[in-house]
């Protein structure tokens, strides 16, 4: 039997854990924040209702746990195995504030002056970035912003802490992007990981790179690393695929690190070698859309992190990844996983619509071109954008004012139920100079 001592200490905290149980309130209660800046009505009731989910289940520990304590089981029990018990349900509260800290700070942000309504405006882009109609049923996708320089997800539909489906897929893209048409490689790239996962495309094309690596020497070396890059590879390849080289010329970025860490390889890792990405993410904007800018952007990179003088063993690798890589994209974008009904990554798509000629029309001076690059997809929006950087025709200043005006009036339209893409009233971004 417990000593009473024990028993008053523990029913003690057993009945401060309900208390402090019953102040996580919904998020609807205590946050505050303009309607353009809240997350998708769809995204906020799915996470209302597993969290919801969960506190019921552990106040219902709780108070089963204060029963038993009180009851004849717990009082012909010893101390210790009444300590155990409450350390399982503790062990589970904390879970349950980790699953309410995972979403807290996607709401407490959208509180914070412009910012909020930003995020919204990057909720709409993850939206469109997903969009497979089809193929899927896209889960909502909400952005938060976080220190650093790498962007992350926690997908949808995958287990949470302590338990249950998360409900909606949740970004963590770097503050230091915002903002510019690079935070869309960060959150296309995320998106990315989502979207393969919903096609099981990972588990789809790694017995065909399996096969390969029987190749003998350094090429065999090379597929076995394309194959463990495989997961991070797919995500670039959407985000090139969505956003073309707004893609590319975020990810330059992103890795522009120093040379020691440029060309290190590891097994280890499941991110590609920083410089062979780059130059992959260049193979794969050549073969999507056909374009000189690809060879000018690997050349510019092979300027700024020159290969020659690497040690021989890591040079041999190198050169088998850059020997191989043309027939490792033409593989990608072929690829038919069974997800994808008989047709091609490429195909699914649709990246007539992103050809760098389009691209380049959609962003000009005449009234014609900015109705139709206001009235474009975002994902769109920011491949135009993009492509006015790479081709000199638009300045960062520019550049930010627009992508702030643009994020702003797509979460104005989700707001007030008017389709992102379309826009009943005419566009005019604020304090901003006129495309040149």
């Amino acid at each position: 039997m417990p000593d009473p001592d024990a028993t008053a200490m523990l029913a003690n905290e057993a009945e401060s854990l309900l208390m402090r149980l019953n102040r996580l309130r919904s998020f609807a209660l205590f946050e505050t924040m303009v309607p353009a800046a809240a997350v998708p009505v769809s995204a906020q009731a799915g996470i209302e209702r597993q969290l919801a989910a969960g506190r019921a289940q552990l106040r219902g520990l709780v108070k089963g746990f204060l029963q038993w304590l009180r009851g004849p089981s717990g009082e012909a029990a010893t101390a210790e195995e009444a300590q155990r018990r409450f350390t399982i349900i503790r062990l589970r509260f904390n879970l349950a504030i980790t699953q309410f800290d995972i979403f807290a700070d996607v709401m407490t942000q959208r509180s914070e002056h412009q910012t909020g309504v930003w995020l919204a405006g990057l909720d709409v882009l993850a939206a469109d970035a997903l969009s497979l109609p089809g193929y899927y049923d896209a889960p909502p996708v909400v952005c938060y912003l976080d220190r650093g320089h790498g962007a992350a997800i926690r997908r949808a539909r995958t287990r949470l802490p302590g338990g249950g489906s998360n409900p909606v897929g949740v970004i963590r893209v770097p503050r230091e992007r915002m903002i510019g048409s690079g935070i869309a490689s960060s959150l296309v790239h995320e998106v990315g990981h989502q979207a393969a996962a919903l096609l099981d495309l990972v588990a789809s094309i790694r017995p065909v790179l399996q096969a390969m690596q029987s190749t003998a020497g350094p090429r065999g070396v090379a597929w076995t690393l394309w194959d463990r890059w495989i997961s991070e590879i797919l995500a670039d390849f959407w985000s090139v695929a969505r956003v073309g080289i707004s893609s590319t010329l975020g990810l330059l970025a992103v890795v522009s690190l120093p040379r020691p860490f440029m060309f290190r390889i590891s097994m280890g890792d499941p991110h590609p070698t920083p410089w062979i990405r780059v130059m992959l993410s260049c193979a794969i904007g050549r073969s999507l859309y056909p374009h000189p800018q690809w060879d000018k952007l690997a050349a510019l990179w092979e300027q700024l992190y020159p290969a020659a003088g690497l040690e021989r063993e890591k040079r041999v690798v190198i050169d088998a990844l850059l020997s191989t890589m043309a027939g490792f994209v033409e593989l990608l974008v072929h690829h038919r996983a069974r997800s994808l009904r008989g047709a091609s990554l490429r195909e699914v798509l649709a990246v007539d619509e992103r050809q760098p000629a389009r691209l380049e029309h959609l962003y000009g001076r005449s009234p014609d071109q900015q109705t139709a690059l206001r009235r474009a997809r975002p994902t769109i929006v920011f491949a135009a954008l993009g492509q006015a950087r790479a081709d000199g025709r638009i300045s960062p200043y520019q550049e930010s004012n627009l992508l702030s005006a643009f994020l702003t009036q797509w979460a104005l339209n989700d707001a007030l139920g008017i389709a992102s893409t379309r826009a009943s009233q005419p566009f005019r971004p604020h304090n901003q100079e006129k495309m040149s």
